[in-house]
């Protein structure tokens, strides 16, 4: 079961990092990749905003039952 909680973690450190990508991408902050679709669309800003959110959830949901 550890193993499935530091996995869970692991994804939701990752979804937080995609998450501000996609925001700085949205928000036109990050202009990387030059071709992408995302830069200075406010859509992927809130977007990456609530996967942002939801991988700090599951972080806070592995990491409080492993306490």
């Amino acid at each position: 079961m550890r193993a499935l909680r530091l996995l869970g973690t692991a994804f939701g450190i990752l979804m937080v990092l995609m998450g501000l990508l996609w925001v700085g991408q949205g928000l036109g902050l990050v202009m990387w990749p030059a071709e992408s679709f995302m830069l200075a669309e406010r859509k992927w800003a809130v977007n990456g905003a609530g996967l942002a959110l939801a991988g700090g959830v599951l972080v806070w949901l592995c990491r409080r039952r492993m306490s």
